[in-house]
């Protein structure tokens, strides 16, 4: 086990590669231990290199809709109505402070992620 900090995309792809090999190894072996290092290193690596970004909240919306096998009509009542729904997820209106703590309440949504600004749609 030669374990060292990633510091390049040479090491980031030598560390991937290790990984592959060894991934399936034992845990509590000499390979598990070193598996279980090595991903820590490539997740460091990988968050300061390739973050993933939040969703801006109209798709955060959409993707949770997704998650919970909603449509749209499910959302009349939480949002507002048929219509204001349809100018929310289609990027016509904003979020309000009332559907932004609606939707964080029945939808599971963290509310950082819904007062986030997005881009209304320009028609």
């Amino acid at each position: 086990m030669n374990l060292k900090p990633i510091k390049s995309e040479k090491d980031y792809r030598n560390a991937l590669e290790r990984l592959e090999i060894i991934f399936d190894a034992p845990v509590d072996t000499k390979e598990g231990d070193e598996a279980e290092i090595l991903s820590l290193l490539i997740e460091n690596y990988e968050n300061e290199y390739y973050p993933i970004e939040a969703p801006d909240p109209i798709e955060a919306i959409k993707i949770r809709m997704e998650e919970l096998n909603m449509r749209q009509k499910d959302l009349v009542g939480i949002i507002g109505g048929k219509s204001r729904v349809s100018e929310i997820l289609n990027r016509k209106k904003k979020l309000t402070v009332e559907m932004i703590r609606e939707l964080e309440q029945k939808l599971q949504i963290s509310a950082s992620i819904l007062v986030n600004n997005y881009q209304l749609s320009v028609e």
